[in-house]
Protein backbone atom coordinates (compact mmCIF):
# COMPACT_ATOMS: atom_id res chain seq x y z
CA UNK A 1 0.00 0.00 0.00
CA UNK A 2 1.09 3.52 -0.88
CA UNK A 3 0.40 6.10 1.62
CA UNK A 4 -0.52 10.02 1.05
CA UNK A 5 0.49 12.54 3.76
CA UNK A 6 -2.71 12.35 5.09
CA UNK A 7 -3.08 8.86 5.76
CA UNK A 8 0.54 9.13 7.28
CA UNK A 9 -0.60 11.36 9.34
CA UNK A 10 -3.60 9.36 10.34
CA UNK A 11 -1.92 6.15 10.75
CA UNK A 12 0.85 7.63 13.32
CA UNK A 13 -2.04 9.07 15.20
CA UNK A 14 -4.17 5.89 15.60
CA UNK A 15 -0.94 2.96 15.55
CA UNK A 16 0.53 4.29 18.70
CA UNK A 17 4.10 5.45 16.54
CA UNK A 18 6.75 6.85 19.00
CA UNK A 19 9.66 7.45 16.34
CA UNK A 20 9.67 7.96 12.55
CA UNK A 21 12.78 7.77 10.97
CA UNK A 22 13.36 9.34 7.96
CA UNK A 23 16.08 7.12 5.66
CA UNK A 24 18.05 8.21 2.88
CA UNK A 25 20.96 6.76 1.30
CA UNK A 26 24.79 7.98 0.90
CA UNK A 27 25.97 7.99 -2.83
CA UNK A 28 27.42 4.41 -2.14
CA UNK A 29 23.51 2.93 -1.45
CA UNK A 30 24.38 2.45 2.51
CA UNK A 31 21.51 3.30 4.20
CA UNK A 32 21.26 6.37 7.08
CA UNK A 33 18.57 7.58 8.99
CA UNK A 34 17.23 10.13 11.22
CA UNK A 35 14.31 9.76 13.74
CA UNK A 36 11.70 12.20 14.84
CA UNK A 37 8.76 12.43 17.37
CA UNK A 38 5.41 12.42 16.12
CA UNK A 39 5.33 15.95 16.79
CA UNK A 40 7.80 16.87 14.25
CA UNK A 41 6.47 15.27 11.12
CA UNK A 42 4.05 18.00 10.39
CA UNK A 43 6.95 20.35 9.88
CA UNK A 44 8.97 17.47 8.12
CA UNK A 45 6.18 17.20 5.08
CA UNK A 46 6.04 20.94 5.15
CA UNK A 47 9.78 22.10 5.33
CA UNK A 48 11.52 19.22 5.23
CA UNK A 49 14.31 18.31 8.58
CA UNK A 50 17.75 19.88 8.38
CA UNK A 51 20.80 17.30 8.18
CA UNK A 52 24.35 18.55 8.26
CA UNK A 53 25.53 16.26 5.48
CA UNK A 54 29.11 17.12 6.14
CA UNK A 55 30.32 13.62 7.30
CA UNK A 56 28.04 11.51 4.43
CA UNK A 57 30.05 9.72 1.72
CA UNK A 58 29.88 11.59 -1.59
CA UNK A 59 27.58 14.50 0.40
CA UNK A 60 30.72 16.44 1.68
CA UNK A 61 30.63 20.56 -0.07
CA UNK A 62 33.58 22.77 0.18
CA UNK A 63 30.58 25.29 0.67
CA UNK A 64 27.92 24.24 3.02
CA UNK A 65 26.73 21.30 4.49
CA UNK A 66 23.25 21.82 5.11
CA UNK A 67 20.61 19.54 3.38
CA UNK A 68 17.21 18.68 4.17
CA UNK A 69 15.42 15.38 3.93
CA UNK A 70 11.94 15.62 2.65
CA UNK A 71 9.62 12.27 3.53
CA UNK A 72 7.64 10.56 0.13
CA UNK A 73 4.56 9.23 2.07
CA UNK A 74 4.31 6.44 0.08
CA UNK A 75 6.99 4.58 1.73
CA UNK A 76 5.71 4.10 4.84
CA UNK A 77 6.74 0.80 6.65
CA UNK A 78 6.66 -0.39 10.18
CA UNK A 79 9.53 -1.75 11.69
CA UNK A 80 8.39 -5.24 12.50
CA UNK A 81 11.29 -6.09 14.93
CA UNK A 82 10.49 -2.87 17.42
CA UNK A 83 8.30 -2.24 20.62
CA UNK A 84 4.91 -3.26 18.90
CA UNK A 85 4.25 -0.54 21.74
CA UNK A 86 5.70 2.70 20.89
CA UNK A 87 5.86 1.63 17.32
CA UNK A 88 8.75 2.39 14.80
CA UNK A 89 8.32 3.55 11.56
CA UNK A 90 10.09 4.63 8.52
CA UNK A 91 9.94 6.47 5.80
CA UNK A 92 12.42 6.83 2.60
CA UNK A 93 12.72 10.64 1.69
CA UNK A 94 13.65 13.41 -0.72
CA UNK A 95 17.24 15.45 -0.47
CA UNK A 96 17.34 18.76 -1.24
CA UNK A 97 19.16 22.27 -0.79
CA UNK A 98 18.08 24.89 1.88
CA UNK A 99 15.93 26.62 -1.23
CA UNK A 100 14.14 23.89 -2.22
CA UNK A 101 16.64 22.65 -5.52
CA UNK A 102 16.93 18.91 -5.66
CA UNK A 103 20.23 17.43 -4.25
CA UNK A 104 21.83 15.84 -7.36
CA UNK A 105 23.88 13.62 -4.57
CA UNK A 106 21.06 12.15 -4.19
CA UNK A 107 20.51 8.45 -6.28
CA UNK A 108 17.60 8.37 -5.49
CA UNK A 109 16.42 11.37 -7.29
CA UNK A 110 18.76 10.59 -10.52
CA UNK A 111 16.15 7.29 -10.32
CA UNK A 112 12.95 9.32 -10.55
CA UNK A 113 14.48 11.66 -13.59
CA UNK A 114 15.19 8.32 -14.89
CA UNK A 115 11.98 6.92 -15.03
CA UNK A 116 10.24 10.62 -15.98
CA UNK A 117 12.70 10.67 -18.85
CA UNK A 118 11.19 6.95 -19.91
CA UNK A 119 8.08 7.88 -19.45
CA UNK A 120 8.25 11.03 -21.62
CA UNK A 121 9.63 8.29 -24.51
CA UNK A 122 6.41 6.20 -23.77
CA UNK A 123 8.88 3.34 -21.83
CA UNK A 124 8.38 2.00 -18.70
CA UNK A 125 10.30 0.05 -16.80
CA UNK A 126 9.85 -3.03 -14.40
CA UNK A 127 12.87 -4.79 -11.82
CA UNK A 128 13.42 -7.07 -9.61
CA UNK A 129 16.51 -8.44 -7.81
CA UNK A 130 18.40 -11.65 -6.73
CA UNK A 131 20.60 -10.90 -4.29
CA UNK A 132 22.63 -13.30 -2.75
CA UNK A 133 24.68 -13.18 1.13
CA UNK A 134 26.91 -15.14 2.98
CA UNK A 135 25.64 -15.83 6.73
CA UNK A 136 29.54 -16.06 9.13
CA UNK A 137 29.21 -17.18 13.16
CA UNK A 138 30.30 -14.67 15.49
CA UNK A 139 33.41 -15.66 17.97
CA UNK A 140 32.71 -16.55 21.81
CA UNK A 141 33.35 -12.58 22.13
CA UNK A 142 30.11 -11.74 19.82
CA UNK A 143 32.82 -10.94 16.88
CA UNK A 144 32.64 -11.69 13.38
CA UNK A 145 34.44 -14.57 11.57
CA UNK A 146 34.87 -15.92 8.61
CA UNK A 147 33.51 -19.15 9.62
CA UNK A 148 30.09 -20.16 7.05
CA UNK A 149 26.95 -21.00 8.93
CA UNK A 150 26.91 -24.14 7.37
CA UNK A 151 28.38 -26.15 4.69
CA UNK A 152 25.56 -26.75 2.74
CA UNK A 153 25.31 -26.51 -1.00
CA UNK A 154 23.40 -25.00 -4.03
CA UNK A 155 19.53 -25.48 -3.73
CA UNK A 156 19.94 -27.80 -0.33
CA UNK A 157 17.56 -28.67 2.58
CA UNK A 158 17.58 -28.58 6.78
CA UNK A 159 19.22 -29.73 8.51
CA UNK A 160 21.97 -29.35 6.24
CA UNK A 161 20.65 -25.83 5.52
CA UNK A 162 21.15 -24.26 8.74
CA UNK A 163 20.03 -20.77 6.99
CA UNK A 164 16.21 -21.86 6.06
CA UNK A 165 14.86 -20.59 9.36
CA UNK A 166 17.02 -16.86 8.96
CA UNK A 167 15.92 -16.99 5.29
CA UNK A 168 11.99 -17.64 6.66
CA UNK A 169 12.53 -15.12 9.07
CA UNK A 170 13.63 -12.38 6.73
CA UNK A 171 10.96 -13.43 4.04
CA UNK A 172 8.22 -13.12 6.30
CA UNK A 173 9.36 -9.66 8.12
CA UNK A 174 9.86 -8.16 4.62
CA UNK A 175 6.07 -9.01 4.12
CA UNK A 176 5.44 -7.33 7.43
CA UNK A 177 6.74 -4.66 5.76
CA UNK A 178 5.04 -4.64 2.52
CA UNK A 179 7.29 -6.15 0.63
CA UNK A 180 6.69 -9.55 -1.02
CA UNK A 181 9.73 -11.85 -2.00
CA UNK A 182 9.36 -14.33 -4.58
CA UNK A 183 11.45 -17.30 -3.57
CA UNK A 184 14.62 -17.99 -1.55
CA UNK A 185 17.11 -20.80 -1.31
CA UNK A 186 20.14 -21.67 -0.28
CA UNK A 187 23.49 -20.60 -2.70
CA UNK A 188 26.58 -22.91 -4.01
CA UNK A 189 28.86 -21.21 -1.56
CA UNK A 190 28.88 -22.82 2.35
CA UNK A 191 26.86 -20.30 4.39
CA UNK A 192 25.28 -18.67 1.37
CA UNK A 193 21.81 -17.73 0.37
CA UNK A 194 19.55 -15.84 -2.05
CA UNK A 195 16.13 -14.19 -2.07
CA UNK A 196 14.39 -12.90 -4.54
CA UNK A 197 12.06 -10.11 -5.54
CA UNK A 198 8.94 -9.93 -7.26
CA UNK A 199 8.83 -7.13 -10.13
CA UNK A 200 8.45 -3.94 -8.70
CA UNK A 201 8.35 0.26 -10.84
CA UNK A 202 11.85 1.13 -10.80
CA UNK A 203 12.05 3.41 -7.46
CA UNK A 204 10.04 0.62 -5.50
CA UNK A 205 12.19 -2.00 -6.75
CA UNK A 206 15.46 0.21 -5.56
CA UNK A 207 13.46 1.31 -1.89
CA UNK A 208 12.73 -2.71 -1.78
CA UNK A 209 16.71 -3.53 -1.99
CA UNK A 210 17.79 -0.88 0.21
CA UNK A 211 15.43 -1.91 2.97
CA UNK A 212 16.21 -5.53 1.92
CA UNK A 213 19.94 -5.10 3.17
CA UNK A 214 18.67 -3.28 6.33
CA UNK A 215 16.77 -6.30 7.38
CA UNK A 216 18.96 -9.00 6.35
CA UNK A 217 21.48 -7.43 8.83
CA UNK A 218 18.66 -6.96 11.71
CA UNK A 219 17.76 -10.69 11.45
CA UNK A 220 21.35 -12.04 11.21
CA UNK A 221 22.03 -10.19 13.99
CA UNK A 222 18.94 -11.30 16.00
CA UNK A 223 20.46 -15.21 15.29
CA UNK A 224 24.00 -14.32 16.70
CA UNK A 225 25.12 -14.03 13.28
CA UNK A 226 26.86 -11.27 10.84
CA UNK A 227 25.50 -11.16 7.31
CA UNK A 228 28.40 -10.44 4.29
CA UNK A 229 26.82 -8.92 1.41
CA UNK A 230 30.75 -8.46 0.04
CA UNK A 231 31.26 -9.67 -3.99
CA UNK A 232 33.87 -12.06 -2.70
CA UNK A 233 33.99 -13.23 1.07
CA UNK A 234 35.80 -16.62 0.59
CA UNK A 235 38.73 -16.90 -1.67
CA UNK A 236 37.92 -19.77 -4.21
CA UNK A 237 34.23 -19.46 -3.30
CA UNK A 238 31.22 -18.09 -5.38
CA UNK A 239 31.10 -14.24 -4.85
CA UNK A 240 27.74 -12.44 -4.33
CA UNK A 241 25.76 -11.68 -7.08
CA UNK A 242 22.79 -8.98 -7.38
CA UNK A 243 21.15 -10.30 -10.66
CA UNK A 244 18.96 -7.40 -11.70
CA UNK A 245 15.98 -8.34 -14.15
CA UNK A 246 14.57 -6.12 -16.38
CA UNK A 247 11.72 -5.79 -18.62
CA UNK A 248 10.15 -2.47 -20.36
CA UNK A 249 6.94 -1.97 -21.70
CA UNK A 250 6.73 0.55 -24.84
CA UNK A 251 3.63 2.73 -26.23
CA UNK A 252 5.08 2.46 -29.84
CA UNK A 253 6.91 -0.81 -30.24
CA UNK A 254 5.71 -4.65 -29.66
CA UNK A 255 8.83 -5.93 -28.87
CA UNK A 256 10.95 -2.89 -26.84
CA UNK A 257 13.37 -5.82 -24.67
CA UNK A 258 15.29 -6.79 -27.16
CA UNK A 259 16.64 -3.69 -28.33
CA UNK A 260 16.84 -2.49 -24.65
CA UNK A 261 19.03 -5.38 -23.98
CA UNK A 262 21.48 -4.33 -27.20
CA UNK A 263 21.69 -1.00 -25.51
CA UNK A 264 22.93 -2.07 -21.97
CA UNK A 265 25.61 -4.64 -23.92
CA UNK A 266 26.80 -1.80 -25.77
CA UNK A 267 26.59 0.40 -22.51
CA UNK A 268 27.86 -2.27 -20.55
CA UNK A 269 31.69 -1.55 -19.71
CA UNK A 270 30.64 1.97 -19.46
CA UNK A 271 28.56 1.44 -16.25
CA UNK A 272 30.49 -1.32 -14.89
CA UNK A 273 32.42 0.88 -11.92
CA UNK A 274 28.55 1.60 -10.72
CA UNK A 275 27.42 -2.15 -11.10
CA UNK A 276 30.64 -3.18 -8.93
CA UNK A 277 32.21 -0.59 -7.40
CA UNK A 278 34.84 -2.78 -5.60
CA UNK A 279 38.01 -4.26 -5.77
CA UNK A 280 37.38 -7.82 -4.67
CA UNK A 281 34.26 -7.37 -7.33
CA UNK A 282 36.87 -8.34 -10.14
CA UNK A 283 38.02 -11.61 -8.06
CA UNK A 284 34.48 -12.61 -8.50
CA UNK A 285 33.71 -11.89 -12.43
CA UNK A 286 34.61 -14.68 -14.35
CA UNK A 287 33.84 -17.29 -11.70
CA UNK A 288 31.60 -19.38 -10.34
CA UNK A 289 29.09 -18.48 -12.63
CA UNK A 290 29.74 -14.80 -12.50
CA UNK A 291 30.09 -13.21 -16.30
CA UNK A 292 33.68 -11.94 -17.81
CA UNK A 293 32.27 -11.39 -21.52
CA UNK A 294 29.86 -9.42 -22.93
CA UNK A 295 26.96 -11.83 -24.12
CA UNK A 296 23.60 -12.97 -24.44
CA UNK A 297 22.07 -15.95 -24.62
CA UNK A 298 18.78 -17.73 -23.35
CA UNK A 299 20.26 -21.25 -22.12
CA UNK A 300 22.95 -20.71 -19.45
CA UNK A 301 24.82 -19.31 -16.61
CA UNK A 302 27.71 -18.13 -18.27
CA UNK A 303 26.35 -15.23 -20.19
CA UNK A 304 26.65 -11.72 -18.89
CA UNK A 305 22.97 -11.20 -20.36
CA UNK A 306 20.22 -14.02 -19.96
CA UNK A 307 16.79 -14.58 -21.14
CA UNK A 308 14.97 -17.05 -18.89
CA UNK A 309 12.34 -18.95 -19.83
CA UNK A 310 9.75 -17.25 -18.89
CA UNK A 311 5.55 -16.40 -20.90
CA UNK A 312 3.45 -12.98 -21.22
CA UNK A 313 4.06 -10.24 -18.75
CA UNK A 314 6.97 -12.74 -16.82
CA UNK A 315 9.32 -12.52 -20.00
CA UNK A 316 12.63 -10.12 -19.07
CA UNK A 317 16.64 -10.37 -19.26
CA UNK A 318 18.77 -11.42 -16.50
CA UNK A 319 21.93 -8.93 -15.73
CA UNK A 320 24.61 -10.93 -14.52
CA UNK A 321 27.50 -8.78 -13.79
CA UNK A 322 26.26 -6.23 -10.59
CA UNK A 323 27.06 -7.66 -7.09
CA UNK A 324 25.28 -5.96 -3.81
CA UNK A 325 27.25 -3.34 -3.23
CA UNK A 326 25.94 -1.70 -5.87
CA UNK A 327 23.56 1.24 -5.09
CA UNK A 328 20.38 0.36 -6.82
CA UNK A 329 19.24 3.88 -7.60
CA UNK A 330 22.43 4.62 -9.47
CA UNK A 331 22.10 0.74 -10.99
CA UNK A 332 18.68 1.11 -12.17
CA UNK A 333 19.08 4.20 -13.59
CA UNK A 334 21.61 3.76 -15.56
CA UNK A 335 19.98 0.55 -17.03
CA UNK A 336 17.10 2.50 -17.80
CA UNK A 337 19.19 5.23 -19.89
CA UNK A 338 20.73 2.19 -21.53
CA UNK A 339 18.04 0.51 -22.47
CA UNK A 340 16.32 3.42 -23.98
CA UNK A 341 19.50 4.35 -26.09
CA UNK A 342 18.93 0.97 -27.55
CA UNK A 343 15.54 1.68 -28.14
CA UNK A 344 15.29 5.09 -29.36
CA UNK A 345 18.46 4.09 -31.78
CA UNK A 346 17.17 0.88 -32.97
CA UNK A 347 19.90 -1.40 -31.71
CA UNK A 348 20.32 -4.88 -32.80
CA UNK A 349 21.68 -7.53 -30.61
CA UNK A 350 25.31 -8.99 -31.43
CA UNK A 351 24.70 -12.99 -32.42
CA UNK A 352 23.57 -14.84 -29.75
CA UNK A 353 26.76 -17.16 -27.44
CA UNK A 354 24.41 -20.57 -27.34
CA UNK A 355 27.51 -22.12 -25.37
CA UNK A 356 29.52 -22.32 -21.89
CA UNK A 357 31.98 -19.48 -22.08
CA UNK A 358 33.41 -21.37 -19.19
CA UNK A 359 34.47 -24.39 -21.41
CA UNK A 360 34.39 -22.51 -24.77
CA UNK A 361 37.56 -23.01 -26.73
CA UNK A 362 39.73 -19.42 -26.20
CA UNK A 363 39.96 -19.27 -29.92
CA UNK A 364 36.42 -18.45 -30.08
CA UNK A 365 36.24 -16.46 -27.05
CA UNK A 366 38.35 -14.08 -28.78
CA UNK A 367 35.34 -12.83 -30.72
CA UNK A 368 33.68 -11.26 -27.22
CA UNK A 369 34.44 -8.19 -25.43
CA UNK A 370 35.49 -8.50 -22.01
CA UNK A 371 34.14 -6.63 -19.16
CA UNK A 372 36.67 -4.57 -16.98
CA UNK A 373 39.08 -6.83 -15.73
CA UNK A 374 40.23 -4.71 -12.12
CA UNK A 375 38.36 -1.84 -10.38
CA UNK A 376 40.99 0.98 -12.24
CA UNK A 377 39.68 -0.53 -15.48
CA UNK A 378 36.49 0.61 -14.88
CA UNK A 379 36.99 3.94 -13.96
CA UNK A 380 38.77 4.55 -16.76
CA UNK A 381 35.82 3.18 -19.00
CA UNK A 382 34.08 5.61 -16.98
CA UNK A 383 35.84 8.69 -17.20
CA UNK A 384 35.90 8.33 -20.86
CA UNK A 385 32.23 7.48 -21.60
CA UNK A 386 30.09 10.09 -22.93
CA UNK A 387 27.01 8.50 -22.18
CA UNK A 388 28.15 8.17 -18.02
CA UNK A 389 28.87 12.43 -18.45
CA UNK A 390 25.61 12.91 -19.78
CA UNK A 391 23.79 11.07 -17.23
CA UNK A 392 25.35 10.84 -13.54
CA UNK A 393 25.97 14.49 -12.00
CA UNK A 394 29.57 15.38 -11.55
CA UNK A 395 29.37 14.99 -7.65
CA UNK A 396 28.06 10.76 -8.01
CA UNK A 397 30.78 10.62 -10.94
CA UNK A 398 33.76 12.40 -8.31
CA UNK A 399 32.34 9.72 -5.56
CA UNK A 400 33.23 6.90 -8.23
CA UNK A 401 35.91 8.07 -10.18
CA UNK A 402 38.56 9.98 -7.77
Amino acid sequence: MKYTKQEVMQFIQEEDVKFIRLAFCDVFGKQKNISIMPGELERAFTYGIAIDAWSIAGFDSDKRSDLFLHPDPATLAVLPWRPEHGRVVRMFCDIAWPDGKPFLGDARHLLQKAVQDAENAGCRFQFGSEIEFYLFKRDEHGEPTKEPYDDAGYMDIAPEDKGENVRREICLTLEQMGIYPESSHHEEGPGQNEIDFRYSDPLTAADNAVTFCSVVRTIANRNGLVVDFSPKPLENKPGNGMHINFSVKSETLSAPLVPAIAGVLRRISDMTVFLNPTEGAYARLGHNNAPHFVSWSAENRSQLVRIPAAFGEFKRAELRSPDPTTNPYIAYALLIYAGLEGIQNDLTLPPVADMNLYTADPELLRQFDRLPASLEQAKMAARNSEFIREHLPATIRASYLK
